[in-house]
């Protein structure tokens, strides 16, 4: 179409003045050619201009897929790029997640195994591996409902498997080890199996209840740590479930046909018939120096319970007053690291630019480095953290494998180092400590109506945590402090001039960010481009703009007769929370140091210190999380607590059974804090935690079992002395051995231990392990130290009741 422009020829003839026979066209007194915007940004990768895509996954989606997929893609497109051009993947999320896959799966193989050689050489490789169906069994099966749920196998799935392999036997040794009783008794092999399945379903429907009772609350934690634990209580309620179904139907059914009794020796027979009938006294081995020990603590039933409590409480003021503090969540070696770049004044981009390579040179020049990704420029927004508005520069830092390498926070502790004395700039380091935090660990939102009272108490608060020993890297939202420059127009002067406002606008346009004459499509292009009308580079200054002359109704006026010019503070920005102006605290803190450490310090010092009544101070970053994640915890420990009473008073019809059944959890828990004092461990909010209520539904199990057999047993013996001791000796195979398979499940990841039994290589401390060395420990101790005590204090209990009864009795015929 004609008047279109076409090309840069087009333009460059385009006329601009005709007077008479004279025309003065665009090309005779500028020039026109392509370029691009005035650059507000540099991204750089391993020191090399680059154009970054950053590519995120959608919510529910497989990362190693849809990664691989990319990586599909981006391999039959780059056949058709221009030599010179090289793509680089960095920061690859997918390699880690498979490799923290291969590593649970080798976990779950261990702990699956470890389970299996225990039960062999307890029972025997006849009724083991009876037993050991109920593995693959349960696992299959949970997996199948899991699947139909939507639930695909991820890293807390799989741990989960590995906290369920340990449990998912105990229901099945118990029915096992009572039919293997009774067929040493001399009671058929099918008759054995249906009374064994007949006489400890409740005792098994009942644990398994309570179990899953301690659980089940944790589905409905709230917040980004709920994502990313509820599908641990969800893998062990299908898991359990599974189990249950294994040890009372499918196992005694299995068993009725091909199971057979443990033939060890003549004299593990005796030890059996002398257990269920005959006298105690004549059991030896490990039976009967436990049944030897248990009469010398009946004999004092009283002074063991004060001896046990006592114990409790010693420990319990230890931790109080020696323990090793609070966190959040456990700390993991990273992959990954973020620079960020600090620098203040009206700098351009190309002096940022300046500041910022000799940072990049040191990064890639220290070993252990991968790559590095840099970003230059206009502060890069975060979803979930608001940045200091002084931040020149963030630089994304992938490390190289964990295992040749040296730690991330050495290898950021150089960065600091060498960093640390260049001019103009201040670098901060940081970590991601854990999979659930981001930002920085300490944050202090201040907020009020008053601007000059918040700013007072800002500034007053920024001095004294850059006092605080082990803090560091101390900064705030607020605006960093700058010039603008203001173009006031005086209208009734510009009146005068018969100048227009609009135009004059536009004049000054041409010397800052160009003005905007046309668009036009070239033939290469499937976009419009701006025509853009800019005065040179050496004439965007305000000297030109003082001296252009401006056409008004009057003639060529200077601008500068009705505009002025003036340098004011620069205000980038205000926040605001629910209508007040708000500045947001950040501080870091050094290696070795509790975060709640210093967050209860800086809350000493606030308390301390009196402050206006119209500013108000709210922690948030992880002391907000763990708060939450604190209350939520003991809400679900107090729920789990009062289902499993109403479950187990039900079951046994009395009050102090249950509360003898639940005097376990209150073992369990001195257990943890007991390996916190020997690990020399901090307290860990959301492992721990759940520690303590996955330890309440598993440590009563074992009283649960004695308590029902002694019941039993009591029924048809009139001396309760005689009924502990056989209980005891009937009970203690199947409670040990559910204790140490459970236990021997979580060893492996204890101690940080990784079997590859495909590329037969063994790793110790790998990254995917570390998350729940926590929680493994405060099960294995927790759950060691409660059944050490519960087969001896449950005994006692019960022993210490009669004898108070019968106390009361004689008392009140005395009265009488």
């Amino acid at each position: 179409m004609p008047g279109i422009y076409e090309n840069i020829i087009d333009i460059l003839n385009q006329p601009i003045k005709v007077k008479e026979d004279a025309i003065v066209r665009i090309r005779d007194i500028g020039t026109v050619h392509h370029s691009f915007k005035d650059r507000q940004n540099y991204a750089r990768f391993n020191g090399q201009p680059t154009i970054s895509l950053e590519i995120s996954k959608r919510s529910g989606k497989n990362i190693i897929d849809t990664i691989e997929n990319i990586r599909s893609v981006v391999n039959n497109a780059k056949q058709d790029f221009p030599l010179g051009i090289t793509i680089n993947f960095s920061q690859d999320k997918s390699n880690k997640i498979q490799d923290m896959l291969n590593d649970l799966e080798n976990n779950v193989i261990s702990a699956i195994l470890l389970v299996i050689i225990v039960i062999i050489g307890a029972m025997g490789i006849g009724i083991a591996w009876l037993i050991g169906m109920t593995i693959p069994a349960s696992l299959l099966l949970a997996i199948l409902v899991l699947s139909s749920l939507g639930i695909s196998i991820n890293v807390v799935v799989l741990f989960s498997l590995i906290l369920a392999v340990g449990m998912m036997v105990d229901g099945t040794i118990v029915v096992v080890e009572f039919a293997d009783r009774k067929m040493i008794s001399g009671i058929s092999r099918p008759e054995a199996y249906l009374l064994a399945s007949q006489r400890m379903a409740w005792p098994i429907i009942t644990s398994t209840a309570t179990t899953i009772a301690a659980f089940f609350p944790l589905v409905f934690w709230p917040g980004l740590v709920g994502e990313f634990i509820k599908f641990l209580p969800i893998t062990l309620l299908t898991t359990l479930l599974a189990s249950l179904l294994m040890a009372l139907i499918f196992i005694p059914a299995l068993g009725a046909q091909i199971g057979q009794a443990i033939t060890i020796n003549h004299s593990y027979s005796l030890e059996i018939i002398a257990a269920e009938t005959g006298d105690t006294g004549k059991i030896q081995g490990l039976t009967g120096f436990y049944l030897k020990l248990l009469k010398t603590a009946l004999r004092m039933p009283g002074i063991v319970l004060l001896i046990s409590i006592a114990t409790l409480l010693i420990i319990s003021y230890y931790y109080v007053n020696h323990g090793k503090g609070i966190e959040f969540f456990p700390n993991v070696e990273p992959d990954t690291a973020q620079i960020y770049i600090h620098a203040r004044g009206n700098l351009s981009i190309e002096e940022k630019l300046g500041l910022v390579l000799p940072v990049e040179q040191i990064i890639m020049d220290i070993e252990g480095v991968k790559s590095i990704y840099t970003y230059v420029g206009a502060n890069k927004k975060s979803r979930r953290e608001e940045l200091a508005n002084d931040i020149i520069s963030s630089i994304q830092v992938e490390l190289i494998d964990w295992e040749q390498r040296q730690p991330a926070k050495q290898i950021l502790a150089k960065i600091a180092q060498q960093t640390k004395s260049l001019p103009g700039i201040l670098v901060e380091t940081r970590i991601k400590r854990n999979v659930l935090t981001t930002g920085s660990p300490i944050q202090m939102q201040l907020y009020s109506k008053d601007r000059e009272a918040l700013e007072e108490v800002a500034n007053n608060m920024l001095a004294k945590l850059q006092t605080i020993p082990g803090l560091r890297d101390v900064k705030d939202t607020r605006d960093v402090p700058g010039i603008e420059w203001e173009i006031t127009v005086n209208r009734e002067k510009a009146a005068l001039y018969a100048a227009d406002m609009m135009v004059t606008g536009q004049y000054v346009q041409l010397i800052t960010k160009g003005l905007k004459i046309s668009d036009y499509l070239p033939k290469d292009s499937e976009e419009e481009i701006d025509v853009v009308v800019r005065y040179a580079d050496n004439y965007r200054t305000f000297e030109q703009l003082d001296q252009t002359r401006m056409k008004t109704a009057n003639g060529l006026v200077p601008i500068s007769n009705f505009v002025e010019r003036s340098a004011k503070a620069k205000i980038g920005k205000i926040s605001r929370i629910d209508a007040h102006e708000a500045v947001t605290i950040k501080a870091d803190v050094s290696d070795g140091i509790l975060i709640n450490d210093k967050v209860m310090e800086i809350r000493d010092w606030l308390a301390n210190k009196p402050l206006p009544q119209s500013v108000k101070i709210v922690f948030k970053g992880e002391d907000k999380e763990k708060k939450e994640a604190q209350n939520f915890l003991i809400k679900s420990f107090g729920i789990s607590i009062f289902v499993m009473a109403i479950i187990l008073v039900t079951q046994f019809n009395s009050f102090y059974s249950a509360l003898v059944i639940l005097s376990a959890v209150v073992m369990s828990t001195i257990g943890v804090i007991f390996e916190l004092i020997i690990t020399q461990s901090p307290f860990n909010i959301v492992m721990d935690g759940i520690g303590i209520i996955a330890l309440s539904g598993i440590v009563v199990n074992n009283n649960i079992v004695l308590i029902d057999t002694f019941d039993k047993i009591k029924s048809n013996c009139l001396d309760t002395r005689e009924a502990i001791l056989r209980t005891g000796a009937q009970r203690l195979r199947p409670v040990l051995l559910t204790t140490l398979t459970t236990i021997l499940g979580f060893l492996p990841m204890a101690m940080c231990i990784n079997i590859d039994f495909i590329s037969r290589h063994i790793n110790i401390g790998a990254p995917s392990t570390q998350i729940w060395v926590s929680l493994a420990n405060a099960i294995i101790y927790g759950l060691a130290f409660s059944t050490l005590l519960t087969l001896l204090l449950t005994p006692c209990a019960f022993l210490f009741r009669e004898s108070m009864i019968k106390t009361f009795h004689k008392i009140q015929r005395l009265l009488i």
